[in-house]
């Protein structure tokens, strides 16, 4: 019996970045600020992160928004309109529902309809993870722009009084426009995950804690057990993490993970412009630059001083304010590595729009 053919869907041999847009909050919170919760400086601050302000949110503006400026602006910079695209990722873990998805609430608010939109939760490695699906999707040509999208809004899962990673954070999003190229844009990803590592940054309860602790709550309003309603008040899960594992995982492995994914490319170190790790600590920038003896002729994205870690964010955030800075990148090489909870990682190099 002979079996017919499919139509194969016609296949784009490249991908390239179109477009990169960003959105950045207007509350600034400074070191002094976020003094008033922990016992601490800014001089210890500046020291241990390299961080002096971090951009948090307003109450009223929610992911979707952050999101929803930094994608008209990168359609804008791609030249293309909202029907055009073929796909709407969005890389988040502070989206606040489980279900529906961030993406297809932001591919109805920028006219994207009927397109395919689903999150990746990835944390830090998110928007990593998601130039390694767009360039898929349109180089398989399943789509022919794909719109990807790291938005968190950090503030909304902290706990201020809480030492280990809340002051780290702030809130943003960044977007860029995957389209065909006639050339390699984007390299192939280096990406995986490290599980055994699951507990070093994580949340402090899970939603069945909540919900055991709420039922308990629930019950003391008979009881009178206060301790119980005590509880309750602080129900919600914050971020936390084992600081010096994150550290030492993060300047360790994702050098090498950085390296691989040079070689993936089939590039040297002195051939890049530009490196844009994930805006985690500067320390651990500096350590990765020493590990893979970068050249000076290489820019570094150092934007965590003034954006503080915006987890799947900071890598479109880091790159758009490297390119508002440096105009003359354009066109040039750049290796991008994100990493985080999960523990999860993402390389790749590519062509700066």
């Amino acid at each position: 019996m002979s079996v017919p053919t499919l139509k194969q869907a016609p296949v784009n041999q490249y991908s390239r970045i179109l477009g990169l847009g960003a959105f950045r909050p207007d509350i600034i919170v400074t070191n002094e600020d976020v003094c008033q919760w922990i016992d601490s400086s800014d001089e210890w601050i500046r020291q241990r992160t390299g961080i002096v302000t971090r951009h948090r949110a307003a109450a009223d503006v929610s992911v979707i928004d952050m999101a929803e400026g930094a994608a008209r602006e990168a359609m804008e910079k791609a030249g293309i309109d909202a029907s055009e695209l073929g796909a709407v990722i969005v890389s988040t873990v502070t989206h606040p529902y489980a279900t529906p998805s961030a993406a297809a609430s932001l591919a109805d608010r920028i006219g994207a309809t009927p397109a395919p939109a689903f999150d990746i939760s990835a944390a830090c490695a998110g928007y990593c993870y998601g130039i390694a699906q767009g360039d898929a999707l349109v180089r398989s040509g399943a789509a022919k722009y794909v719109l990807v999208v790291g938005a968190e809004k950090l503030s909304d899962v902290i706990d201020n009084r809480e030492r280990t990673i809340s002051f780290l954070l702030g809130d943003g999003a960044g977007a860029v426009v995957i389209g065909p190229s006639d050339t390699p844009g984007i390299s192939p990803s280096v990406w995986g995950s490290d599980g055994s590592k699951w507990d070093a940054i994580g949340m402090t309860r899970s939603l069945l804690d909540v919900r055991d602790l709420g039922m308990a709550a629930r019950q003391s309003d008979s009881t009178g057990d206060m301790a119980l309603l005590e509880d309750a008040q602080e129900l919600y899960p914050t971020l936390r993490q084992d600081g010096q594992t994150v550290f030492r995982w993060a300047v360790w492995e994702m050098a090498k993970m950085a390296q691989q994914a040079l070689e993936e490319a089939g590039i040297q170190a002195e051939d890049l412009v530009a490196f844009i790790p994930h805006q985690a600590n500067m320390r651990i920038i500096d350590e990765m630059v020493k590990k893979l003896k970068l050249p000076e002729t290489v820019t570094v994205a150092r934007d965590i001083a003034d954006a503080g870690n915006t987890s799947a964010a900071s890598i479109p955030l880091a790159t758009h304010r490297l390119l508002q800075e440096n105009p003359e990148l354009s066109g040039g090489l750049a290796l991008q590595i994100g990493f985080g909870a999960g523990l999860v990682f993402g390389a790749q190099v590519i062509v700066l729009p």
